[in-house]
């Protein structure tokens, strides 16, 4: 017998996607498309969770569980292919044993594609409304930041909260959704005690760094880390019921006298793999 439960969260979560997409119904069924695909390919009906992963955070995988199968994403319909360096261009099913003796099937995003890149708001997200499809009920997203706050390269912060200030949304048309909790307090609680720190991501369009005077004015309201990246996937799975949890990776001081590079960044990222690692497996644990 079916679980119900499994039935309802099915039938509100696919309610959802197309309310989202309301102007666009034939993206609906690209997502559904991918998200069989997966169950298909990885042989994994139901997966329990997502973790993205941000530049140069791949030697993290190494610790969070073992890899059963590996799905390219220019498989799935719609979804872009990851080309900046320090992104991965694969979607994985890892098999994650947690305290307890108990498996989770976790669906580990290799990399992401960006707003910089001449992507829309929906290519940005297709991959991770795919997977919201296959069932999963948690997200983890990774990211590099630049730091507003006096801390330290390497340090991991939870993200509790966000600025858009990219102009613009995941949503095109009437979507009128509630993003006041996405970021679940429930995982922002589990992940705080062992992040470094706990702050507010800021999101910028890129491709460029900001200017002294824009990383002021971001501090001044309260942004501690800023990117390019994943917002836009948070509200996106907010939206279709997925509670959603952060990780921010300082790869850079925003007011240090010395330019970034993306190689520096990439350098930062690797280092604190380990850490991101050890997050992502001791919150799956406790959830």
């Amino acid at each position: 017998m079916p679980d119900l439960s499994v039935a309802v969260v099915d039938a509100v979560r696919s309610e959802a996607l197309d309310y989202c997409f309301q102007r666009d119904p034939l993206a609906v069924d690209e997502v559904r498309e991918g998200a069989q695909l997966i169950a298909t390919r990885t042989g994994v009906e139901r997966h329990d969770a997502l973790v993205v992963l941000g530049s140069g955070l791949r030697d993290a995988l190494d610790e969070i569980g073992k890899i059963e199968a590996r799905l390219p994403l220019a498989d799935l319909p719609g979804v872009p292919v990851p080309a900046v360096e320090g992104h991965g261009a694969e979607l994985l099913s890892v098999r994650v044993n947690v305290h307890g003796g108990r498996e989770k099937h976790l669906l580990v995003a290799t990399g992401r594609v960006h707003l910089y890149e001449g992507y829309t708001p929906t290519q940005v997200c297709q991959l991770v409304r795919v997977c919201a499809m296959t069932g999963i009920t948690v997200a983890i997203l990774t990211n590099a930041g630049g730091c507003l706050r006096n801390w330290t390269v390497g340090d991991v912060m939870t993200i509790e909260d966000h600025f858009n200030f990219s102009g613009v949304s995941p949503f095109e048309g009437p979507v009128f959704t509630d993003i006041w909790q996405v970021w679940s307090p429930r995982i922002t609680r589990i992940l705080a005690p062992i992040s470094d720190r706990v702050g507010t991501y800021g999101l910028l369009r890129g491709p460029e760094f900001q200017t002294a005077a824009e990383s002021r004015m971001l501090a001044n309201n309260g942004v501690d880390t800023v990117g390019m990246s994943t917002i836009l996937e948070a509200i996106s799975l907010h939206q279709l019921g997925v509670e959603v949890g952060g990780l921010s990776v300082v790869s850079d001081l925003s007011f240090d006298d010395t330019p970034t590079e993306h190689e520096d960044v990439l350098r930062a990222m690797s280092v604190a793999s380990p850490k991101v690692a050890s997050a992502i497996i001791e919150c799956l644990a406790a959830l």
